[in-house]
């Protein structure tokens, strides 16, 4: 009986420690390529900084999730989940040239600003997964 469950928890166990670990590398490329420390300013209380990075940080596990969903081969949903990390890097790129000043903004905390790029990035990670299903 414990083999019958086995394979599915290995299966489970593979996607789960996969994702997580697209999700750290996203994250720290992401703090790589924006002018400021996103979890320094969050420690010292910046809202804008927060709703930013977790907009950006949502809108990439959205994708994940629809391709752990939608996809029957590790590699597949590595290789969907390192394009859906380049998407929303794309985006803070994209929003860095259409807000002026956002990344002093975000610096900042406007918390407007904030909103809206991590929305965003929420949206175009819905979109995203939506485009894996």
């Amino acid at each position: 009986m414990l083999h019958s469950y086995l394979s599915p928890l290995i299966g489970y166990f593979s996607y789960l420690a996969s994702g997580v670990a697209m999700l750290i590398v996203f994250a720290m490329l992401y703090i790589k390529i924006t002018p400021y420390d996103e979890l320094k300013l969050v420690r010292e209380g910046n809202v804008a900084a927060a709703l930013s990075f977790g907009g950006a940080l949502i809108g990439f596990s959205f994708a994940l999730a629809s391709s752990a969903l939608h996809l029957n081969q590790l590699e597949f949903f590595v290789i969907w989940g390192a394009l859906a990390g380049v998407v929303q890097i794309v985006v803070y790129v994209f929003l860095v040239k259409c807000i002026k000043d956002m990344p002093s903004q975000i610096m900042e905390n406007n918390v407007a600003v904030g909103l809206l790029a991590g929305s965003i990035s929420l949206a175009v990670g819905v979109i995203n997964a939506g485009c894996l299903s």
